[in-house]
């Protein structure tokens, strides 16, 4: 919930001779809503916070220019907060690879398969 101070997020592991962080941010950015404050959607709370939680100075920096550079492209502030990672928890295993598992599930089928095919994913 929302009183724990957590985000739901995903971790992003890749290889950067084959993808950089700018990339990933930029899908980020593409895929959700970077204006709402707490929010995506129908779901409200601040679990729900457009974060990007990073390791080193240098993917901190990274992601402020991924936020300049995105701001042109909206008519309202980004809010998106950039936090230091000081403990990644892992979520239950009823959460993993959802959508797969899940897809002719409500929010499977009207939220996430339109933002996969807006990003050209499904």
């Amino acid at each position: 919930g929302g009183g724990t101070g957590h985000a739901e997020v995903v971790r992003v592991g890749f290889d950067g001779r084959v993808t950089t962080l700018g990339d990933i941010l930029d899908v980020f950015f593409r895929a959700h809503d970077p204006t709402t404050r707490d929010r995506q959607g129908n779901d409200v709370g601040t679990q729900y916070r457009s974060v990007v939680f990073w390791e080193e100075e240098g993917q901190r920096s990274e992601a402020q220019d991924a936020i300049t550079r995105w701001q042109a492209k909206f008519d309202r502030p980004i809010v998106t907060t950039l936090e230091k990672l000081t403990v990644f928890y892992k979520a239950e295993s009823y959460h993993h690879d959802y959508y797969n598992n899940n897809k002719e599930q409500g929010y499977c089928k009207y939220i996430i398969a339109p933002k996969l095919n807006k990003l050209g994913l499904e």
